[in-house]
């Protein structure tokens, strides 16, 4: 009895067969919209002073810079050769072969550091206070992030490493291993998968996609907008729960993801399609491991902004009654010289 999932055949990356149209392009505006919706519910709630208007810039400033990033750090980082650095035309260019492709490859943390630039960059053009904005767009991105790694299992792209697990999923497109090696033969008889002698096994693997959009998507929204956002009392402390979240359930999803081929691991060695050791470490939880750092440094800061804060309402508050206790000081003083 197979105790495994066959990738549904029925999953098409395109919309239309005869259309350049992917889901995962879709994915991503599903994603934008959500954010943007939920954004807009904590304007109508009162959790942010901002117009309409502002709000869509704030948002075109929020995409391109995470399509910047995002495009950047995947060509320029994660590709794994010089081919970018030495055709930088090609790395926004849609087209291969005379063939609409799209843009095959988005990095995350790339794309953080995008809408880190361009919120910062908003904030100072329009005069709002960064932390602020931070907090309110991090609340909402979680929900909107779980549709662009549906996107990613859509594609069967991104899948996670050789597993035994009932719901390990055999992806179409993911590295198939020799028959004659006795791991593989191991493997496949103990989930009852058919192979012939000399073939090319597909072995299942962990849907770290989903995975992902579990926990970086839905369970990190679930925390951020129902236990950080109604108990947070200073500004930055959602986006350093967020970078501590996302940081951490990435890094250790990771473990259960396969490494970009072109990189493997940045820290330690061995296969990168099984799990075999917590020091084989790949750039996405290097890259995770700085996000919590910052998350962490962040809460000190955040803390630090609000004493400072406290302390400078306190000194103009006692300015402002030394100066009503002088002007009283001064009208006693005219009524007596009279």
């Amino acid at each position: 009895m197979a105790t495994y999932i066959a990738f549904p055949s029925w999953i098409s990356p395109t919309v239309f067969p005869s259309l350049p149209i992917r889901w995962y392009s879709l994915m991503y505006l599903v994603a934008f919209a959500i954010t943007y919706l939920l954004v807009m519910l904590q304007r109508k709630k009162g959790k942010i002073s901002i117009s309409n208007d502002d709000t869509l810039t704030l948002f075109l400033y929020a995409i391109t810079g995470l399509i910047l990033g995002a495009r950047l750090f995947s060509t320029l980082l994660y590709e794994g050769s010089f081919f970018y650095w030495m055709n930088p035309h090609l790395i926004f260019w849609p087209f291969r072969n005379g063939q609409f492709i799209g843009l095959p490859g988005m990095s995350y943390h790339g794309g953080l550091v995008g809408v880190v630039l361009a919120v910062a960059l908003f904030a100072k053009r329009y005069r709002f206070n960064f932390l602020h904005l931070g907090d309110i767009l991090v609340t909402a991105i979680p929900l909107g992030y779980t549709f662009g790694r549906l996107g990613n299992f859509i594609n069967g792209e991104l899948w996670g490493k050789v597993s035994t697990l009932p719901w390990a999923i055999t992806f179409p497109l993911a590295q198939r291993f020799p028959e004659n090696e006795t791991w593989v033969r191991e493997i496949a008889t103990s989930i009852g998968l058919e192979y012939s002698s000399g073939a090319l096994i597909n072995l299942p693997r962990h849907p770290s996609q989903l995975y992902e959009a579990l926990f970086e998507g839905v369970v990190l929204f679930l925390f951020l907008y129902f236990i950080i956002q109604p108990r947070r009392n200073r500004e930055g402390q959602s986006v350093a729960w967020y970078l501590i979240g996302y940081g951490t359930a990435r890094f250790c999803i990771e473990y259960l993801r396969e490494p970009d081929r072109q990189l493997g691991y940045i820290i330690g060695d061995g296969p990168t399609m099984l799990f075999t050791s917590l020091l084989n470490i790949s750039m996405g939880q290097l890259l995770s491991f700085l996000m919590v750092t910052a998350g962490v440094g962040l809460l000190f800061f955040s803390r630090y902004l609000a004493v400072r804060k406290q302390e400078k309402a306190a000194q103009a508050a006692l300015a402002a009654a030394a100066a009503r206790s002088a002007a009283q000081n001064r009208k006693k003083r005219r009524k007596k010289t009279r």
